[in-house]
């Protein structure tokens, strides 16, 4: 297949652009051994498309997210990616028919509130997610406190809603290598590990870098401080298990106040580096940009 599988959605937080600077920091025996690779945060699934391509000898890989309706998307695609694309197209169309601005932004309107308030089967709410991340304001993804999606129209001026070369290219690597995808906690992934190597990668929602920059808000859920600490107890029971090896990534909060060592002091016992990584997602321009973030492993 000449298109590479990659993520079909936009997603805050997305790992594409980090993509090089992970790749240097995985475990060096994931070469040429048969091992199990677990994400228990997927989000957009830019690490996972990655792993998938560059390791063949992945047996077994599980995924998992706290959000429903992302996870639908991913077993859709997984498992109907025909129908997704008859009906995703047949919704392109139908929205580029619309007359003006105007008109376009009371479709969107429309497909956000049957999203939100209608009852629908797995293929017709992935088709109505997909055509939102598309044009919706910067592609966010982003709910209120009763879990509603809420982000406004984006007013993007020709966005590519339905990507068939994709779709299909993510559905014949989930396939290819046994992806077992699932909806809930993330401690969940623990029950899933097979016998042999296995390698996590975390990629939580991150610890906001001051009170204005939380963009957290995938699911209705809280991921707060304590959730933080109940992950790093997660991976250091993981720790002791001797064919587990795990990396994850965060914020790096000291770089904004060197005060907030939050993440230094509660992964003191494991290897913390820093990458850098660009943001497009604040709404100002001027504070977008490079910054660092913390990627910690339990290996050198």
């Amino acid at each position: 297949m000449s298109t590479e599988a990659k993520p079909f959605l936009k997603w805050a937080g997305g790992k594409g652009q980090l993509l090089s600077q992970l790749d240097e920091h995985l475990p060096g025996e994931l070469q040429g051994q048969a091992f199990t690779y677990i994400e228990p945060f997927v989000g957009g699934g830019a690490m996972l498309f990655h792993m998938l391509r560059k390791f063949p000898n992945i047996t077994h890989a599980v995924i998992n997210d706290i959000n429903p309706h992302l996870v639908t998307a991913y077993r859709v695609i997984k498992q109907q990616p025909d129908e997704l694309i008859h009906r995703l197209s047949a919704l392109e169309q139908e929205y580029f028919s619309q007359s003006d601005e105007e008109a376009k932004k009371d479709y969107f309107l429309n497909v956000r509130n049957i999203f939100n308030e209608t009852v629908l089967d797995d293929v017709e709410r992935t088709k109505y997610l997909m055509f939102l991340n598309r044009t919706c304001f910067n592609g966010l993804y982003r709910v209120n406190s009763k879990g509603k999606f809420n982000v406004p129209f984006g007013r993007n001026s020709h966005p590519t809603i339905c990507n068939a070369d994709t779709i299909l290219a993510d559905s014949e690597v989930l396939n290819r290598a046994d992806v077992t995808i699932l909806n809930g906690d993330f401690e969940r992934t623990a029950d899933e590990m097979q016998e042999g190597p296995v390698f996590f990668y975390f990629d939580p929602p991150y610890r906001p870098l001051n009170a204005t920059s939380s963009f957290n808000s995938y699911a209705k859920e809280e991921f707060n401080d304590d959730e933080q600490i109940r992950l790093r107890d997660f991976c250091a029971r993981l720790n002791e298990q001797p064919n587990v090896r795990w990396m994850l990534s965060n914020s790096d909060c000291s770089a904004k106040n060197p005060e907030d060592t939050f993440f230094e002091d509660i992964y003191a016992p494991f290897h913390i580096h820093r990458v850098y990584a660009s943001r497009a997602i604040n709404a100002n321009p001027e504070k977008r940009g490079k910054l660092t973030e913390l990627l910690i492993k339990n290996y050198e």
